[in-house]
């Protein structure tokens, strides 16, 4: 069901566990489908001993896939007109993420309604991975 202005104010939010006990299959799984073996998700020698990282950690685009589940889960598919983030600290794996996306603006466009929201993907410490905005068409 899609979500409509008469039902949304600024200040709403949803949330939604978007992976609980991120695993390194799931790391590599991400690797394979993307074709992005970067040794700094797939290969943990290189990443602990040269690049001086605890373990591989997940893809940026792995994240922010992960908050667009929650996202299109929220607003519904084909909705989402503008959708950017900024990945602000890594995805470990092990890792569980909750993404939020919290009503900024109700508004009206070229006689299209829509939404602007704010988004932001915590790990289970409170640790901010991922922030960012959208907007989605909404019905009346």
């Amino acid at each position: 069901m899609a979500l409509k202005a008469s039902a949304l104010k600024v200040g709403d939010t949803h949330s939604e566990r978007v992976v609980e006990n991120l695993s390194r299959t799931q790391i590599v799984q991400y690797a394979g489908v993307s074709g992005d073996y970067n040794p700094l998700h797939t290969d943990d020698v290189y990443t602990r001993e040269a690049a001086g990282y605890k373990s591989v950690f997940a893809h940026g685009m792995l994240t922010m896939g992960l908050t667009s589940k929650m996202l299109t889960n929220y607003v519904g598919d084909g909705r989402l007109t503008k959708f950017g983030v900024r990945f602000t600290n890594q995805v470990w794996p092990g890792d569980t993420l909750d993404s939020t996306a919290t009503v900024e603006a109700i508004r009206e466009e070229n006689g299209q309604k829509l939404v602007d929201l704010k988004l932001s993907t915590k790990n289970q410490n409170g640790v901010e991975v991922v922030s960012g905005n959208a907007t989605a068409r909404i019905d009346g």
